[in-house]
């Protein structure tokens, strides 16, 4: 058996109906919807329940989501290990290493690991502990 010699098995396609095409046609006038009714019409709104209480509306709401809320991507210090002694680490350096897919609002720099090299860091927050690492290593953090 050859790639173009593959073949559907028999009867498992089926040509698809082509409704309002005549009354010869099997689906013509209506369209196979019958006569008059909701479901006769083009279409309903989205989430209705026949009048009942629709479930997007019957189930409490809770929480909050702040639109000036910031995402950063993560780097934590194990992976800077990565670079070269002496080497300027930024957000674009990051990227091109694949260390950060997406900077999205800025890079943070989070004290999970050891920094063996003595690197000079730009990033847009650091926490506490990754300053510390950092400077004990030898290095520098910048904040952008």
């Amino acid at each position: 058996m050859k790639l173009n010699e593959l073949q559907p098995s028999e009867g498992s396609r089926k040509a698809r109906m082509r409704r309002g095409r005549g009354t010869s046609a099997g689906n013509g006038k209506t369209s196979g919807r019958g006569q008059k009714g909701q479901k006769a019409r083009s279409k309903t709104r989205v989430g209705f329940e026949g009048g009942q209480m629709p479930l997007y509306r019957r189930i409490p709401k809770r929480g909050f989501t702040n639109i000036n809320r910031k995402e950063y991507a993560i780097v934590n210090l194990a992976s800077l290990n990565s670079f070269d002694e002496g080497a300027d680490v930024t957000p674009t350096t990051l990227v091109e290493a694949g260390l950060v897919k997406n900077e999205k609002s800025g890079v943070k720099v989070l004290g999970n690991g050891e920094v063996t090299k003595k690197l000079t860091v730009h990033a847009n927050k650091f926490s506490n502990a990754a300053v510390a690492a950092i400077e004990a290593a030898g290095g520098k953090t910048e904040v952008i």
